[in-house]
């Protein structure tokens, strides 16, 4: 009887295992911002092939315009959540690569894992999927061999190949290395709120091929105000809290709702927040840019 019932245990400590994601599932995602003009991105994934062939690589961007870790932040939250439990995430956008800030992977609570300097990159996906646990990566165990007097590409000598261990089984999360605090190197940035009938938040990310602005507001926040189709959204956009540009929206399930050229507001893909102008290019028309330093203020006139 001992024989099935201890059968009986490895699978269901397997299926929790799996259900959790504690158990990695042979698949890496890349992000950089190399961009794919040379073969910085395909190093990557050579040395992750080269540590196990069985591995399923994919690129989530590697269009990050150089050196912003904003950016890398915001697509990471775009774009983790919609992977299985047990992914594991390589995001490099590295300006201080070779210096003193660490090498980390961290595990958030829903199971996925993001191998990356610890430079503000983890800073949204920390606070929307939470912290499970970070550890700093030991180099003299999970580094390329022979790539020690190499300090300017740590995605392909130390990432990718410690990636490629921990997606593959070679390594568990526990021998990526010392455990550190929960706790990342954070960009401050206008958290979304409504007070007083006023919603603030910020331009998380322009809609890049469209001009469209988006914000962290979220369907759930908007709707405390109890907006109607067709009610005005009156926004108001800062950089660095000066006024830049303000407007008035009319909230639209469709671009369509308004004139070619009109200025709407709309729940994005996302379901949140975010101004149009139909068939135009909103950002480019009002200089409005993206990024931490960038909000908004937003209040509701019904009609």
């Amino acid at each position: 009887m001992k024989q099935p019932l201890l059968y009986l245990v490895g699978c269901i400590a397997l299926l929790l295992a799996t259900a959790t994601g504690w158990a990695q599932n042979k698949t890496i995602v890349f992000q950089s911002d190399f961009g794919l003009k040379d073969g910085a991105v395909s190093a990557m994934k050579g040395v992750a092939n080269t540590v196990s062939a069985d591995l399923k690589l994919y690129d989530l961007t590697h269009e990050i315009p150089a050196y912003n870790i904003w950016e890398a932040a915001y697509r990471l939250e775009q774009t983790v959540p919609y992977w299985p439990a047990g992914t594991v995430f390589v995001s490099v956008v590295d300006p201080g690569v070779g210096t003193s800030r660490r090498s980390v992977v961290l595990k958030t609570n829903s199971g996925h894992f993001i191998v990356t300097p610890d430079n503000g990159t983890l800073t949204l996906v920390a606070a929307s999927l939470g912290i499970a646990a970070v550890r700093e990566i030991d180099e003299a165990v999970n580094r390329r061999k022979n790539s020690q007097q190499s300090y300017t590409f740590h995605g392909r000598d130390v990432y990718a190949y410690t990636a490629a261990r921990l997606a593959s089984g070679a390594i568990t999360f526990e021998q990526v290395g010392l455990a550190l605090p929960n706790e990342v190197v954070k960009i401050p940035y206008q958290a979304a709120t409504l007070e007083n009938g006023i919603l603030k938040g910020n331009i998380a990310i322009l809609d890049v091929q469209y001009g469209n602005v988006w914000t962290n507001i979220s369907a759930d926040l908007l709707n405390q105000l109890r907006p109607k189709y067709g009610d005005i959204l009156h926004v108001t956009f800062f950089h660095h809290g000066k006024k830049v540009h303000q407007a008035d929206a009319p909230y639209s399930q469709t671009f369509g709702a308004v004139a070619i050229g009109q200025p709407l507001s709309y729940l994005n893909s996302l379901m949140e927040l975010s101004f149009a102008l139909n068939q135009g290019n909103f950002a480019d028309t009002w200089h409005i840019g993206s990024g931490s330093e960038w909000s908004v203020e937003v209040t509701v006139n019904h009609r």
